[in-house]
């Protein structure tokens, strides 16, 4: 019995390799994706639709309820200021003409580590992630 090999590619992968991504439960948002020699994931131009008047309420009563939240568990939190100054920043940012969502996103972040360890807090900043990324 002779074997026949597949060409490779220059990655030394033949051709009929599977170069798949798997994922097994849990939620998942992907964007762009490439997988495999010589893949290349484009995006056009992205489009950022601005928030209503409903939406600019819900998210500025969500930031006074997170304000509110970080002064009443102000002694659960590890750093009492680094979250506040979070928040300022955070609020300087949705309040600008044009909102940079890099800014934004690392603010939501930071804002959701520092609020683990209060349930109270850590839903509200849940909450406003969510307003905010509805945008």
């Amino acid at each position: 019995m002779t074997h026949q090999s597949r060409p490779s590619s220059p990655e030394g992968l033949s051709q009929g390799d599977n170069l798949g991504v798997q994922q097994y439960g849990g939620h998942s948002q992907v964007g762009n994706q490439a997988v495999g020699s010589g893949a290349q994931a484009l995006a056009g131009q992205v489009f950022v639709q601005a928030p209503t008047a409903d939406q600019r309420t819900q998210i500025r009563d969500l930031l006074a309820l997170v304000e509110r939240l970080l002064e009443e568990h102000r002694a659960a939190l590890p750093d009492q200021e680094a979250p506040r100054a979070e928040l300022r920043r955070l609020r300087e940012e949705l309040d600008d003409e044009d909102p940079q969502p890099g800014v934004v996103r690392r603010a939501l972040d930071r804002l959701t580590a520092f609020a683990q360890p209060v349930a109270p807090l850590a839903a509200a900043v849940g909450e406003l992630s969510q307003a905010v990324q509805s945008f």
